[in-house]
Parts: structure tokens; C-alpha cells; sequence
């Protein structure tokens, strides 16, 4: 189904510590972003219209200095290296971790991620100016606060109702860090935590896409075994859009060619429909036959590009669409497998969004250690439990 080991250059990843590859998902995230950002919304060919052919590094607004007023982009300044709100919503999952400094649930969420997005200022690169984080994320993202914080909603319901997109998948990769090498912890707490923001399979993107960056992190991962990870996982439409978009992404080992192909495997999955700006009457409704396009197509391109971070996100990018979020899951998976992101990329990157994308991986790593060493407190008590009541390796 997808590349086989042998096919699979070598990315780094048997060598990765558990901080390189951290850093490599996050950066690495924050660079797709923002590679995408300013062709999102558009078709491969428009893109390569615009840019007298396929997009290869960071390039400026769509629409040139006239950004401030052309629609629909308006009033954000998406390129020139400016993250969008993928990895502004990231940095603010960490900071609920650095906060917490344990597993998150979605009252983890309600208690720290909502009033961080409406009450504390950052420095928002796409307005160029200091706001709050709630001023810039889209309506499904301020749909948190308006559940959470206005409507007191139960947070592990609260994600019903919002429209079903990519909206709580594009940020959990932080959770997959704290998990790393353990896909299912890192599924069922991406679960809990996306509840209080998604339901159907924008809430199950979310599980996987964590699940698939835990299983990048493990030792000798490629990119065959972190499909296999998110196939382990995934439920009803989810699974079958990864499934066969993966078929076709093990023919390719070119994005320009594989981008038609791609889009094709997932269309019957994505409710979005040819048309991404006007989106079709059942666009983003529940149901458990459709998935998001975002994921299935990082995961593509991952094999597509056998782990290299370079090939996976410039093929994520060119890809058009909703490309800023295809590019960030793209990114942290090849990151999270030891791919080097270009430094370049991310010097530049940090520079012109004026963040420090390192600082964030320090924080998140030192919060898995010290999650990693709680859980096997836990683990060590409940199998003392276990065997005092008559378990395995309890003597007559």
C-alpha cells in the first residue's frame, strides 16, 4: 500500500533523539505553513499560473502589495514567510502542556486554551500587528469561545454542532510529541482534547493526524509504518480516504505528478467538493462516510516524497487547496521522522513571523519527559495493584 522500507531514503530518523524530532515537527510545521499560506485557496494550475511554475520556497501575497484590500484575502498578509493561524493555534496548545504538564483532556481546553486565545496579546504576523489570537483564527476556531467560554457548554461536547473541517486536526501534533512512540495513547487523548472543538471526522482527523505523529517519533519509522499507524486507528471514511489515497500515493515518487491523482483518490471523501472557494451544499456536514482532504493527502505526500521534508511540503504546497494546512500535517510528519528541515526555510520563516520556533520545541519536549515519567509512576502502581489482586506474577 505504501513504500516499502527499502524504497525509503534515509531521513535521519534512526538517529533522531527524542528532541530533534520534536523540533523537526514543529519547525517543521511551521514552515509548511507558511509556505502555503499565500497560495491556499487556489488550484495547481492557478499556482503555477501565478508563479510561472511550481512553487518552490517562500513566496509573497497572491496579490502583491494590493494584500491589504484584495479579497478574499483581506485583510491578512498570507506569504513573505508569515505563519497563519495553523501554528499560532499549535504555540497555544503547548502553552496549555507547559501549564499543565500532563496529558490534556478537552476541559484542558475550556480552562486554559479559550481564555489564552481572548485574553492575552501576541504578535499576530498575517495583521502585522499585536492583537489577540481570537482576532485572527477563523470561525471555527472562535467557536470555542462562543461555546466554551459564553455558551458553558460541557467541553466534551461542545465541538458538536461547528462545522466539520480540518479545523482541530491542523494543531494536534503536539499531542502526538507528549505520546511519542505511542499512537494510540497519543489517538484517545487528541480524541478528548478535539472534542471541545470538532465532532465527526474532523474531530477523528485530529486522533489520527496525532496518532500518525507519535508513530513518526518511534525508532526506525518510515513512512509506510505511519500509515499503517493511522490505518490501525482510523474509523469509516477516514480510514478508506487514507487508505486509498496511500494506493495511489505509492505509484508516484514525484509530486508534480502525483498532485491530479491525489485529488482524485480523495474526492469522493472530501464533502468540500471541485470548487474550494464555494464549497458544495453538503460541504463540512457530519457523517461518517466522508473525511477531511487535509490529512489523507499530508499522508500521501509523505510516501509520495518517502519522508523527505523538502519534496513532502513543496508537494503539499503545490497542491492548492487548503495547502497552509496540508503542509503543516506534511511538515511535522517528515519532521517528526528526522527529515531536516531546511534551514534556510525556517530562519526565515522565524524572522519575518517574528517567533521564535524553537523555544516551543524546548518547552514541549521537557513537558514529555516529565509526562513520560509520570506515566510510568501510574503504569508501576497499577500493576502493583493488579498483581496484589491475584494478577500475573502474583505467587500462591
Amino acid at each position: 500500500m505504501t513504500a516499502t522500507e527499502e524504497e525509503t531514503p534515509d531521513t535521519g530518523c534512526q538517529a533522531a533523539s527524542l528532541d530533534e524530532r520534536i523540533t523537526g515537527a514543529l519547525v517543521g510545521a511551521a514552515v509548511g505553513d507558511a509556505l502555503g499560506g499565500p497560495v491556499e485557496g487556489w488550484s495547481p494550475d492557478q499556482i503555477a499560473q501565478r508563479h510561472g511554475g511550481r512553487v518552490r520556497g517562500i513566496v509573497g501575497p497572491w496579490h502583491g502589495d494590493e494584500w491589504r484590500t484584495a479579497r478574499p484575502i483581506a485583510p491578512y498578509h498570507k506569504g513573505d514567510g508569515h505563519v497563519t493561524d495553523d501554528t499560532l493555534m499549535t504555540h497555544a496548545l503547548i502553552r496549555v502542556y507547559a501549564r499543565v504538564r500532563d496529558h490534556l483532556d478537552a476541559y484542558g481546553v475550556a480552562g486554559h486554551l479559550v481564555p489564552d486565545l481572548m485574553t492575552n496579546p501576541r504578535w499576530i504576523p498575517e495583521l502585522e500587528a499585536e492583537a489577540l489570537p481570537l482576532h485572527r483564527v477563523f470561525l471555527a476556531e472562535k467557536w470555542l469561545v462562543a461555546r466554551l467560554h459564553y455558551g458553558h457548554v460541557d467541553p466534551r461536547e461542545a465541538g458538536v454542532g461547528n462545522i466539520v473541517n480540518c479545523g482541530a486536526a491542523m494543531y494536534m501534533a503536539p499531542v502526538g510529541l507528549v505520546n511519542a512512540a505511542h499512537p494510540r495513547g497519543a489517538y484517545a487523548e487528541a480524541l478528548d482534547i478535539a472534542g471541545a472543538h470538532q465532532s465527526s471526522y474532523g474531530r477523528e482527523a485530529a486522533g489520527v493526524l496525532a496518532a500518525a505523529v507519535a508513530a513518526a517519533c518511534a525508532p526506525g519509522a518510515t513512512p509506510d509504518s505511519v500509515v499503517a499507524a493511522a490505518l490501525a486507528l482510523a474509523k469509516d471514511g477516514t480510514r478508506t480516504a487514507i487508505e486509498k489515497v496511500c494506493e495511489v500515493a505509492v505509484r508516484h515518487d514525484d509530486f508534480e505528478a502525483a498532485l491530479e491523482p491525489l485529488r482524485a483518490a480523495v474526492a469522493p471523501y472530501d464533502t468540500v467538493g471541485p470548487d474550494y472557494r464555494s464549497p458544495s451544499l453538503g460541504a463540512r456536514r457530519p457523517s461518517r462516510l466522508h473525511a477531511i482532504e487535509e490529512l489523507p493527502v499530508a499522508l500521501g505526500l509523505l510516501v509520495v516524497a518517502r519522508g523527505d521534508f523538502r519534496r513532502a511540503v513543496l508537494g503539499a504546497v503545490n497542491y492548492g487547496r487548503d495547502c497552509d494546512s496540508i503542509a503543516t500535517m506534511a511538515g511535522a510528519l517528515a519532521g517528526a521522522l528526522g527529515s531536516p528541515v531546511p534551514g534556510e526555510w525556517a530562519e526565515t520563516v522565524a524572522g519575518a513571523s517574528r517567533l521564535d520556533l524553537w523555544a516551543p520545541a524546548r518547552e514541549l519536549a521537557a513537558v514529555a519527559r516529565e509526562v513520560f515519567e509520570k506515566d510510568v509512576r501510574r503504569r508501576r502502581a497499577h500493576e502493583r495493584a493488579f498483581t496484589a489482586m491475584g494478577g500475573p506474577g502474583c505467587s500462591d
